[in-house]
């Protein structure tokens, strides 16, 4: 039975077996955007649209979340980021490296090779839920930097504008054990935290969400769920800016 992770937990890192756990993903699923509308789509065409039917659906817009990670060492100064380098075009020069100087760009890889992001989904699940996790950071801790202390994980919803977690469908992000490599998730064995994060009353308004981190403790890692949620919108992008939950997570949750 997984941990349904509440604000200010902590929890160990092991494995069902009592070991210690280095390698395991977070995952995070999300519904794409009803818009209160239906819309016909057609079930079969028929031949020569002879016996064609079709059916009315709720409309779905793509709904675009960010999962994200950042990692700073133990006096709080950022060491690396991993977030979507589909950012690294106009975004990362023209708002991202303004904000945070000498910010890494985006990329599938941290620098170390300890963590992987899987490419960007921009939708979201259309159709309802299809129970597997549109992004997915897989980390393996015996690779980290020794210089890094804590790595940080965080949600921003990047599209559509005025979008905020209670409009979402469905979201949540989980902690597991899997099968596979770093790059190609096969199975997942063992889901041993999540954290709900659509329908929550106190995210209304909110478009940023710092989950929690990985942190280093006489020699073992363990994760503190941090669940604090924010309105990052400063105008420059659709919605959340990522860029300035990463400045919110250095002015105040590093030290």
């Amino acid at each position: 039975m997984a941990i349904r992770l509440e604000k200010g937990q902590r929890i160990n890192l092991e494995k069902t077996n009592g070991s210690k756990l280095t390698k395991f993903m977070v995952g995070c699923n999300w519904g794409a955007l009803k818009t209160g509308r239906k819309q016909e789509i057609v079930v079969r065409e028929g031949f020569l649209g002879i016996g064609r039917q079709t059916k009315l659906v709720d409309e779905e817009v793509d709904l675009d979340l960010d999962l994200s990670c950042a990692m700073v060492d133990e006096k709080g100064y950022l060491i690396d980021t991993l977030y979507s380098p589909l950012y690294n075009g106009n975004i990362y020069p023209n708002i991202f490296s303004k904000i945070i100087n000498r910010l890494p760009k985006g990329s599938d890889w941290s620098q170390d090779r300890s963590m992987y992001h899987t490419p960007d989904d921009t939708e979201g699940d259309k159709g309802g839920d299809d129970g597997l996790d549109n992004e997915i950071v897989t980390v393996d801790l015996s690779k980290v930097n020794p210089d890094i202390n804590q790595i940080f994980f965080f949600l921003d919803i990047f599209s559509p504008k005025g979008v905020d977690f209670l409009k979402i469908p469905y979201a949540a992000i989980r902690m597991c054990e899997y099968e596979g490599t770093q790059m190609n998730v096969t199975r997942v064995t063992n889901e041993f935290a999540k954290y709900d994060v659509a329908k929550e009353q106190q995210f209304a308004g909110k478009n940023a969400l710092i989950l929690g981190k990985l942190y280093r403790h006489n020699g073992d890692w363990k994760f503190a769920a941090i669940g604090d949620a924010y309105d990052h919108s400063d105008g420059r992008l659709p919605n959340s800016n990522l860029c300035l939950t990463i400045q919110k997570i250095l002015n105040s949750y590093t030290k």
